[in-house]
């Protein structure tokens, strides 16, 4: 790193109503490691914020101001990320470090990284790095880091709630009690028991393992499809049924969750082809990333009863704009991108950032588990769940979405 150097940090905005006056718990879980025995982010620093706080918006700087600043470089937090007048893209020239949260995703564009010769390391704060263009970042040599596992269980939580949520109806039914109604012919007419069906998961990394580990005390039939099988005992410790390909998959299955990574070879995958393979009433849910599904092929298929639903928290681009299809379809469960923001899933991943900004500074190897580019080529983490290529293209539009438009809601 240069003796001072510019660190630039995309985060979303703060709270419209107001930092909450008091948080709801106390405390957040204390978690030592991971499922799979790698530990979580272990900063040398201490940090100044209290776990269990709002880090990811603009004020809340994920916790790094006094540690950026007190090693003497220059620490730059910004929302504004869209269009050629972004504070982002004014600080961009002279930006040696990029932090971006795939919930707000600063995108890393060919055209930007040309514009950014001194840039030398993007983090991702949280799991995802599809908002950089890889290709471009390989060429230019530099590294590409996210916060591994970071978010992964708040990720699957999320996948399964949504799943309940759409095979129950639930929305719809809470719906009608905030209206004053107790229309229960209404809410019982699309809700239906997940005890029996066929649930299958495209992609068995750790959020995609984690989501079929939680649903088989449901009683349900598992599926998968990974590029990557997974061991035979973890196949018959669960009862999962492999599927070489995702279109073997999806015609047996009355649920299918999308977990997999967003690179070439995921982009659109469930397009209108694909979709209409599924069975008819079948339920879709996606929190990976919106852009492998193709967004008009999804509203169709809803619109013509081929999917009974449809839930996730990804979009493309991000923040997508007002008129979005899938803001107002019918029988959806779309949030936005909050699965992997929960509070414990920001305190984890701003100490991962911290933990890579001082191995960064101080010339130390970064953790091969959080490097996705690395030395001109896709490694560690990359090389294992990613395919080279960029998948930017199109998140220009994100500049039109208007932030006031949500204001007082």
């Amino acid at each position: 790193a240069a003796l001072r150097a510019k660190v630039v940090c995309v985060l979303f905005d703060d709270p419209v109503m107001g930092f909450p006056p008091q948080y709801l718990r106390e405390s957040i879980p204390v978690v030592s490691r991971y499922a799979d025995g790698q530990p979580i982010p272990k900063p040398r620093s201490s940090t100044e914020h209290k776990p269990g706080t709002l880090l990811g918006c603009v004020s809340g700087e994920l916790g790094l101001r006094s540690f950026v600043e007190g090693r003497g470089h220059e620490f730059i937090v910004t929302s504004s990320k869209d269009g050629p007048d972004s504070s982002f893209d004014r600080h961009l020239p002279d930006a040696e470090v990029v932090i971006s949260q795939p919930f707000w995703p600063a995108y890393m564009t060919f055209e930007r990284i040309a514009r950014a010769p001194k840039l030398k390391l993007c983090v991702t704060a949280g799991v995802g790095s599809d908002h950089i263009d890889l290709a471009a970042a390989c060429a230019h040599n530099i590294t590409v880091a996210e916060v591994t596992q970071s978010n992964s269980i708040s990720v699957a939580e999320h996948a399964v709630m949504m799943t309940l949520a759409l095979v129950r109806n639930y929305l719809p039914s809470c719906g009608w009690v905030v209206r004053g109604g107790w229309n229960i012919a209404d809410c019982t007419s699309h809700a239906y028991d997940i005890e029996g069906m066929h649930v299958g998961s495209v992609g068995a990394g750790r959020i995609g393992l984690a989501v079929l580990k939680r649903m088989k005390p449901f009683d349900v039939h598992l599926h998968y499809t990974d590029r990557h099988r997974l061991p035979e005992e973890t196949e018959q410790e669960l009862g999962l049924t492999y599927h070489a390909t995702v279109e073997s998959m999806v015609p047996v299955c009355d649920v299918v969750t999308i977990n997999c990574p967003l690179h070439v070879g995921t982009e659109l995958m469930f397009n209108e082809e694909l979709i209409y393979k599924m069975k008819r009433g079948a339920y879709l849910v996606n929190t990976a990333r919106g852009k492998i599904c193709e967004r008009d092929a999804v509203a169709k298929a809803i619109e013509e009863c081929q999917l009974a639903g449809y839930a996730g928290d990804v979009w493309f681009p991000e923040p997508p704009s007002w008129d979005h299809p899938w803001r107002c379809m019918p029988r959806h469960g779309m949030t936005p991108h909050v699965a992997g923001a929960t509070l414990a899933a920001q305190h984890r991943y701003a100490q991962g950032v911290r933990e890579i900004l001082e191995r960064y500074f101080d010339d130390r190897p970064i953790r091969p588990e959080y490097i996705v580019v690395e030395d001109g080529k896709l490694s560690g983490v990359g090389a294992h769940s990613y395919d080279l290529g960029d998948t930017t293209e199109g998140s220009a539009t994100a500049g039109q979405f208007d932030a006031g438009t949500s204001r007082g809601m």
